[in-house]
């Protein structure tokens, strides 16, 4: 069975060491960058399950690299940063990150974020054909999604959320469900990554993203997917 490929971006030596080391000893193929600039280059001449990012390094910062990577990749990407304050966790979020770990962290911590990134961009959806909404139609045995016609890019965590709404179309589904199926158990008070992620699918499938006629809200209970 094929190792999954991490790539780990900091400029902390310690951190490298660590983090990488403990990846290995659990069966990972890592991969190391010390900065923006190598980051950018490792990731464009190799294909990786997973990148652990820092915020804070030379050349272009943590920010800039998720965004670049963003651009022409889905594979998931951990922002790590002793940064803890929420709008740098939204900031990161919106740009495209599928998690936000603050350091100092527990390797066990790590560990479980890294299995639920991968699991999310691995796992096998509903198998039942095209689904017509609209302008939007969406293909679960090819994982694919368009819009009037024009595919539209989902990462893999913006695609489970999507499936999970559209799953319990017309039902309320409250912050907390929401994230513990998307992002795992161990979730339930990161009530930011969802109304980043949110934010991002209205932007690509709404023709007015700020008034959604797809993704509904029900203040201080969750989001529901319309219909009709």
């Amino acid at each position: 069975m094929k190792k999954p490929r991490v790539l780990i971006v900091d400029d902390e030596p310690e951190t490298l060491k660590y983090v990488g080391a403990n990846l290995k000893a659990r069966g990972y193929d890592v991969v190391t960058a010390a900065d923006g600039n190598e980051a950018l280059q490792r990731s464009e001449e190799d294909l990786f399950d997973l990148i652990l990012l820092d915020i804070t390094m030379p050349g272009p910062d943590g920010f800039a690299v998720c965004q670049a990577i963003r651009q022409r990749s889905t594979v998931p990407i951990i922002m790590l940063s002793a940064r803890g304050q929420e709008k740098d966790k939204v900031k990161a979020l919106d740009l495209g990150a599928d998690d936000y770990i603050t350091k100092p962290f527990g390797i066990e911590e790590l560990l479980a974020r890294v299995r639920s990134s991968l699991r999310r961009s691995q796992q096998e959806t509903m198998q039942s054909g095209p689904l017509v909404i609209g302008d939007l139609t969406i293909n679960f045995d090819e994982r694919r999604v368009t819009r009037d016609g024009q595919e539209v890019k989902l990462t893999p965590t913006e695609y489970a959320l999507l499936v999970q709404l559209v799953r319990s179309s017309g039902k309320v589904l409250s912050h907390t469900v929401l994230l513990q199926r998307v992002w795992g158990p161990e979730y339930g008070e990161e009530s930011d990554y969802l109304w980043a992620y949110v934010r991002r699918l209205r932007r690509k499938l709404e023709a007015d993203p700020e008034h959604p006629r797809y993704i509904l809200t029900e203040p201080g209970v969750g989001y529901r997917f319309n219909m009709g």
